[in-house]
């Protein structure tokens, strides 16, 4: 699993109970998703099709730092199959896990278009090739 992302749990994110509120956590979890997939598959235009059963785990309370991470399952004709778990930075401590989140690349007319990847790519590699 790759961690690319850390956020602060600040008052703003809490629901009631005072710990992290999932509405939140899911909107960070989708917006990680669409960055990992524009950069992976090349393409700015990228939807969320599907997201699979969302097992919380454990909370996150404020001042916790918690880190995302994504990691590929496989690669469609116009699309990204990812996986996330969630994790308290300082414990590790497991709070979420989705098995499976759909991400599907538009053309300009917001159709899927193929893809033309099959395997993951890391950002030194584009570099390295100029591009």
């Amino acid at each position: 699993m790759n961690y690319h992302t850390r956020k602060w749990v600040k008052p703003e994110d809490l629901n009631p109970n005072h710990s992290l509120f999932g509405g939140r956590l899911l909107q960070w979890i989708d917006e990680e998703a669409a960055l990992y997939s524009i950069i992976q598959l090349e393409n700015n235009k990228v939807v969320t099709k599907y997201i699979s059963e969302i097992n919380f785990i454990s909370s996150a309370k404020q001042g916790d730092i918690i880190e995302i991470g994504i990691e590929i399952l496989s690669f469609g004709n116009s699309s990204l199959n990812l996986k996330c778990q969630v994790r308290n930075k300082m414990t590790h401590q497991t709070i979420i896990t989705v098995e499976k989140i759909v991400m599907v690349a538009l053309d300009e007319n917001g159709n899927p278009v193929a893809n033309g990847k099959t395997q993951m790519e890391y950002t030194k590699d584009h570099l390295e090739n100029g591009q």
